[in-house]
């Protein structure tokens, strides 16, 4: 099959490489256009058109959907995996077999932007991908593969992005040989759905009047991006892991215990171990305590 894969994140060079090493042809990437990154909002090229680019295949950045008309009539299909971008219905008809989408769930759970994040805030045992033809829904149409994924204890939104990219690419690898044999998709079922939206650099920041076990899920489910955060001395301080602890302490407070660094919430307490404070880098709980010097009236806002 002639294929075209429209993509923005790492999380999808496991399928670009599969498809790459395949009897397919990849015949283009499509990524969205260089966006401003980093203190100096230098522009930065998506983790997959540094792939694209390196490995010398055609690459386009289109600032609109219709910039694709004319490649989407050249290819049998498009495969979309966190593209980013709505694609209008006139667009995704075109191929033979229509627009194809990984999503990083098992639909109709956690439909939107933001299902691997939202399976770990929520505390979900099971995650998965989801193959499946696009539709004008939001993640809405008939489903060719699903594959199922313990999510291990302690598992950040990081670690099972990973795990779900590797997941990922045999499971598309799967549908376009279920495609070739004429397979046609299931539609989903219509039970079940729940919404996986968009986080938020507010909804990351952490009340910690909440009950110590939501807030290390949201710490674990909000890393690497946006990353949970707080006030301390007046600056954004990041918390990048951490642990529950019974310990009972009042909300925010902070407790130094044994190179320990606990913060209360309203029910227990947090164990943070990895922290950035402002204008730094990450470094370990214990060498922050070193040169914070905590003292009794200090606190998480």
């Amino acid at each position: 099959m002639r294929l075209a894969v429209a993509a923005t994140p790492g999380v999808a060079i496991p399928t670009l490489e599969a498809i790459l090493k395949s009897e397919h042809d990849l015949v283009a990437v499509i990524t969205q256009p260089d966006r401003a990154a980093g203190r100096g909002k230098e522009l930065r090229e998506s983790e997959v058109g540094e792939w694209a680019k390196a490995r010398g295949l055609t690459l386009l950045k289109p600032l609109e959907s219709k910039e694709m008309i004319g490649l989407a009539k050249t290819v049998d299909s498009v495969l979309t995996v966190g593209y980013g971008v709505l694609l209008p219905e006139e667009l995704i008809s075109i191929p033979k077999f229509g627009f194809l989408n990984l999503h990083f769930s098992l639909l109709p759970k956690w439909r939107g932007a933001a299902p691997v994040q939202r399976a770990i805030q929520a505390g979900d045992a099971v995650s998965g991908v989801t193959v499946f033809e696009l539709d004008q829904g939001m993640d809405t149409g008939p489903i060719y593969v699903q594959r199922s994924f313990d999510i291990p204890d302690g598992f950040r939104s990081a670690d099972l992005f990973e795990s779900l990219g590797t997941l990922g690419a045999s499971a598309v690898m799967e549908t376009l040989s279920m495609i070739a044999d004429g397979a046609k998709p299931t539609p989903q079922n219509p039970n079940g759905s729940s919404k996986a939206n968009k986080i938020s650099k507010e909804e990351a920041r952490i009340d910690w009047n909440r009950k110590s076990i939501d807030i290390t899920r949201d710490i674990r489910a909000f890393f690497p991006a946006p990353m949970s955060w707080t006030h301390f001395r007046g600056e954004v301080i990041r918390i990048e892991s951490a642990q529950n602890s019974e310990t009972e302490i009042g909300p925010g407070v902070l407790k130094v215990d044994e190179g320990r660094l606990l913060v209360g919430t309203g029910e227990g307490s947090v164990e943070v171990l990895r922290i950035i404070p402002a204008g730094k880098k990450s470094l370990d709980a214990s060498a922050w305590l070193n040169g914070a010097r905590i003292t009794e009236i200090d606190c998480f806002e």
